[in-house]
């Protein structure tokens, strides 16, 4: 039992002295062999490579209170155990292991396990930069990914947002359009009724007005008596529009319709572009009309029985 031990101790100082000469830390290189159980330089530069970012690894190492190598703890045999004596079964004697375990390695022998040593480091190197590499590529592909998937979002909520501001315009140009057609039905129901009140058989036939029946005093003869006539009181005005292009519109408007209706019915009757803001003024004499003005009646504004007015710009 005592000379398995020490061939476990000179095992560990073989790999030990191989990492120093390496270059490693002996503070490092003796955590590699403790924390690997001293299972071969392979697994010691594997856990020094795997490790040599830890915050802690530089810290002084601490071996345990019952080392297996001070053979107090029996109920943990070192992993190292079985192998090491089946190996040293196997070789014959334990003298020739232990003379064979003590031999000194040439400095033949050391630089030709330096330079393996060595190789299989920079081999380990490559390997452990091509997972980097290789993570590396794995992130970037999973940040494109959901950077792709963050600018379908953005463009679907866009595409929404512009949906919602087509659908409410397409709904004020039909209500605009509505108020339009009330407006035109409103006119075509005013005109109808003037129509109706100035052109039916209320007025007298042409026969009657030129050709007066004798006995009857002639309205304008100069022998007939009576009151002057009153001053006549008119409920209807003859607007005539002249427009920008310097052509002309002329309808018949109630004297107590606003001014506004004559403005809506230039607007539905002209050749003034859709959302062209324009005004109306007098020209003789001149005066401009303003947004109150629109809601006065023709007969305030004294635009009764007839009047001209003139479209300009704002």
């Amino acid at each position: 039992m005592e000379m398995l031990l020490q061939l476990i101790k000179m095992s560990e100082q073989t790999t030990l002295e191989s990492l120093l000469e390496m270059g490693f830390d002996r503070n490092r290189a003796e955590k590699a062999v403790a924390y690997t159980g001293n299972q071969g330089i392979e697994q010691a530069m594997d856990w020094l490579m795997e490790h040599e970012e830890d915050p802690g690894i530089d810290e002084p190492y601490v071996p345990p209170a019952e080392n297996v190598l001070g053979g107090e703890d029996e109920t943990k045999p070192a992993p190292e155990e079985p192998s090491l004596a089946d190996t040293a079964e196997g070789e014959g004697s334990g003298n020739d292991g232990e003379e064979s375990a003590r031999t000194p390695l040439t400095e033949e022998e050391k630089l030709e396990q330096v330079k393996r040593l060595e190789d299989l480091m920079r081999v380990k190197q490559a390997e452990r930069r091509e997972r980097e590499q290789k993570e590396l590529l794995e992130r970037e592909i999973q940040r494109r990914k959901q950077g792709q998937e963050l600018q379908k979002v953005r463009q679907k909520l866009q595409d929404d947002e512009m949906k919602k501001l087509a659908e409410l315009r397409r709904k004020e140009k039909m209500e605009e359009k509505l108020a339009r057609q009330r407006v035109k039905d409103k006119i075509a129901r005013d005109r109808e009724e003037r129509a109706q009140k100035f052109g039916g058989g209320g007025q007298p036939s042409a026969a009657a007005t030129t050709c007066p029946q004798p006995g009857q005093p002639s309205p304008s003869s100069p022998t007939s008596h009576g009151p002057p006539p009153s001053k006549k009181e008119y409920d209807e005005s003859r607007i005539q529009v002249r427009l920008l292009d310097g052509s002309t519109i002329t309808t018949v408007f109630k004297a107590l319709e606003p001014l506004a209706a004559v403005r809506v019915y230039v607007q539905m009757n002209s050749n003034v572009p859709e959302g062209q803001d324009f005004t109306l003024l007098s020209p003789y004499p001149r005066h401009v009309y303003t947004e109150q003005d629109m809601e006065k009646p023709l007969k305030e504004l004294g635009l009764v029985p007839s009047a001209v007015l003139v479209v300009a710009k704002k």
